[in-house]
């Protein structure tokens, strides 16, 4: 499904588009595309983007305090 944000799009990947917030954060997204073997296939799978990234806010908030990354939870 396609992603209707006002920010300005940077890179639209096989599966991940990148938005800028400001000049210091980025938005990442998620999509619903799929991909095989470097090729985007023509169905997507629907709350594929969503559950992706359920799972990384899970790991991101549960690794917090040992492992330093990106996500800053807004």
């Amino acid at each position: 499904t396609p992603t209707a944000l006002s920010l300005k799009k940077i890179y639209s990947g096989k599966v991940r588009d990148l938005y800028e917030i400001d000049d210091k954060r980025m938005l990442m997204v998620a999509t619903d595309r799929l991909s095989a073997f470097d090729v985007i296939l023509a169905e997507p799978i629907p709350e594929k983007g969503k559950i992706l990234t359920a799972i990384s806010n899970f790991w991101f908030d549960k690794l917090k305090g040992l492992i330093p990354n990106h996500f800053t939870g807004d």
